[in-house]
């Protein structure tokens, strides 16, 4: 019996462990995937990480607020340690070793949707954590990376660690939109809301736009960047990918996409 779970707090509303379940069943995979709740102080996350790996858990999952403290204490391959953040623990290894499939997921889901990143011009609006993984997972992939973000500085620091990005405040973006292929939400504005951060006139059909927002799944955004004519991709695609990739490392198979799939939006 293989243990993996979710590290957090608050866990409670996750949709991994349906999702993550129904692969193992899918897979006829003998494991089960549990939720961790620890408080949230740095010796008690070493404490949790250490009884882990005692116990023989097979891989973590890592969510707000541990991913940065995580990075710091496990072996963080080098894109998770330029993020800054482990969202994937895994203790196959001598020492437990940590990952960031948040940016894999985000690029997993945008090639999924036929979007060219290799030489093209994307837009990350959001400059904390999901948006440092998205922006650096770009960049890796050959696009051309402007970061916008409500607090200009914040947006100015990220692009500064990452080669040939630009960062600046959110009233640059209709500018910055006009040559843009690509845009990515990775704020919260328009979860469980019906706002957005990009005004509506400043998207247009050439666009592929992305929300990390999957509550709701069609969020304002993507109702508005449908109705200038450009491609969408919901927030669930990039949670479905991030968890598919966590699942690949961990278990050495080929995740049931459909089934994770069809898992997680059965629950939103």
């Amino acid at each position: 019996m293989y243990v993996f779970g979710l590290l957090g707090n608050p866990v409670g509303h996750s949709l991994s462990p349906p999702m993550h379940e129904a692969a193992y069943d899918a897979l006829d995979l003998e494991a089960r995937y549990v939720t961790f709740e620890p408080e949230n102080d740095r010796a008690t996350l070493e404490r949790a990480l250490d009884g882990a790996n005692a116990l023989g858990i097979a891989g973590l999952n890592v969510t707000i607020p541990f991913k940065q403290d995580v990075c710091a204490i496990v072996d963080a391959d080098p894109l998770a340690t330029r993020i800054g953040a482990v969202n994937t623990v895994d203790f196959s290894g001598e020492q437990p070793t940590g990952h960031n499939t948040d940016a894999i997921g985000a690029i997993r889901a945008l090639c999924d949707h036929d979007v060219t990143l290799e030489g093209a011009t994307a837009v990350v609006v959001g400059a904390g954590g999901a948006g440092r993984a998205i922006a650096f997972g770009l960049a890796d992939e050959g696009a051309r990376v402007r970061i916008r973000n409500r607090t200009a500085s914040k947006a100015t620091a990220l692009a500064d660690a990452i080669p040939g990005a630009t960062g600046g405040g959110l009233e640059s973006l209709p500018e910055v939109l006009e040559e843009a292929d690509v845009l990515v939400n990775a704020t919260s504005v328009g979860m469980e809301s019906d706002e957005t951060p990009v005004p509506a006139e400043a998207l247009h059909g050439d666009l592929a736009v992305m929300d990390a927002v999957y509550r709701p799944l069609e969020t304002r955004l993507l109702r508005d960047a449908a109705a200038a004519g450009a491609t969408t991709v919901d927030g669930a695609w990039m949670l479905l990918y991030q968890g598919i990739e966590a699942l690949e490392r961990w278990t050495g198979r080929d995740a049931p996409v459909d089934v994770m799939n069809d898992a997680l939006r059965s629950r939103l």
